[in-house]
């Protein structure tokens, strides 16, 4: 029987399990226990959150190797490549690595039924522990006390940010998404928040646990001028620390902030130019991501940006309102039917003088019809589109040299815009920005 491709596996294991979600550790467990699984790393920081995880992770991943440190990160969804989601020092693996990796999920599973996210996860742990890591960045899928990811005891556990999203698995209220999230914190280690009004159910967890708290607004903060940006916080012996006049980066610096935190709290050397020179190299495709595009005869830009829920969108829209250069905007957008559509354009609305709609390539897809009623119902200005390739194409068009089109809604939305742009690029019409 001749090997699995990695496309193989990933059509496997999209059907190896009767759900595509299924809370729950004890499946997981087991079968890492029959993988003879321990830590990944000598180091592990868990990252949870409603938005910011991913560039969380890629801020505590760039920290952590600039002291030389050998570094794993496990993130998802992905944009283009599956393997994207496991990174070993910023190289994700190779198909080959993951064949083997799946495989040996496989063998020790038997007749245990896992998910494709759990599938996942525990191949990554298997070849992070193969690695001879230094330090691994697990970033949580959903939710966080089910979440496969939380398998590892966590030495450092980070809360992002908590808002409302995935309904049907965390709860409608911030008090039940911060329930679930504090599921990552672990007895007496450090837990960190990032949200300034963390609710009750996740101070009760710390207490409960006797974690060591480290809150943005009360043990760290960060303040933004206008061409800097400064932080303070406190390493795990409570004395203060400071960085001064950071250069200000593209993705949020709220996250920055709370990545320095953690990387305080792990008392590695504090050597300011390097802290900074690590943040500033910093990217996250998909996330506050600036592309050029030269489309007949017109130099346009293409922002593209993941955010799929208000609280994600709220932030875009500050980030955009706060810029010098406000450039025209066109919006290329898509979304998925379980996400709140009027609470994610809404921010966004004063931003953007035309919309182009479109499906995204999913099942779980709102309907362009839904997309263009609403947004009429807003009083936007908007084009319904066959596809996410058709929008960036009636934006294109429309555009003249200056304009921004921003294209968000969900990873799908961005990947679709990714390969879009791959093509114009082989066919000597665009670059990267």
């Amino acid at each position: 029987m001749p090997q699995r491709t990695l496309a193989d596996w990933l059509t496997y294991l999209e059907q190896l399990h009767p759900s595509a979600i299924d809370m729950g550790l004890e499946r997981s467990r087991e079968v890492a226990r029959r993988l003879g699984l321990g830590r990944p790393a000598p180091r592990v920081i868990t990252v949870t959150g409603t938005n910011g995880k991913g560039s969380t992770c890629a801020f505590l991943a760039a920290l952590l190797a600039e002291q030389g440190l050998q570094v794993g990160v496990y993130s998802s969804p992905h944009l283009l490549h599956y393997n994207e989601r496991v990174q070993v020092n910023g190289v994700d693996a190779s198909d080959e690595a993951l064949c083997t990796a799946f495989a040996a999920v496989e063998a020790a599973r038997g007749e245990i039924s896992l998910t494709y996210f759990e599938m996942g996860t525990l191949a990554a742990f298997w070849l992070f522990e193969r690695a001879g890591l230094d330090a691994v960045v697990l970033e949580v899928g959903l939710g966080g006390r089910l979440d496969a990811v939380n398998l590892i005891d966590a030495d450092i556990a980070l809360v992002t940010s908590i808002g409302l999203d995935h309904a049907d698995w965390l709860g409608d209220t911030r008090e039940s998404v911060a329930f679930e999230k504090a599921g990552i914190f672990r007895a007496e280690r450090p837990a960190l928040c990032g949200d300034l009004d963390p609710p009750q159910p996740l101070l009760e967890r710390v207490a409960e646990l006797d974690c060591p708290l480290f809150l943005r607004g009360r043990d760290y903060n960060l303040r933004v001028a206008i061409d800097s940006w400064h932080w303070h916080g406190l390493n795990a012996d409570g004395l203060v620390l400071q960085l001064s006049d950071l250069p200000l980066l593209d993705l949020p610096m709220e996250n920055a902030a709370l990545a320095l935190q953690a990387y305080a709290v792990l008392g590695l050397p504090w050597q300011p130019e390097r802290l900074a020179a690590a943040l500033r190299r910093t990217r996250v495709t998909g996330r506050l991501d600036r592309r050029s595009l030269s489309w007949r005869g017109k130099s346009l830009t293409l922002l593209l940006d993941v955010g799929h829920n208000p609280h994600a969108t709220d932030y875009l829209a500050n980030r955009l309102a706060a810029r010098v250069d406000q450039a025209p905007r066109l919006a290329v957008f898509g979304l998925l039917a379980d996400k709140d559509l009027i609470g994610v354009v809404k921010p966004l609305l004063d931003q953007v003088r035309h919309w182009a709609v479109a499906p995204l390539p999913s099942p779980r897809s709102r309907t362009v019809g839904e997309l263009e009623a609403t947004l009429r119902n807003l009083a936007a200005n908007v084009q319904a589109c066959g596809s996410v390739a058709k929008a960036l194409l009636v934006q294109c068009e429309q555009a003249t040299t200056g304009d921004e089109i921003l294209v968000f809604g969900s990873f799908y939305c961005v990947a679709e815009a990714l390969e879009w742009l791959g093509q114009q690029a082989e066919a000597g019409n665009g670059g990267a920005g």
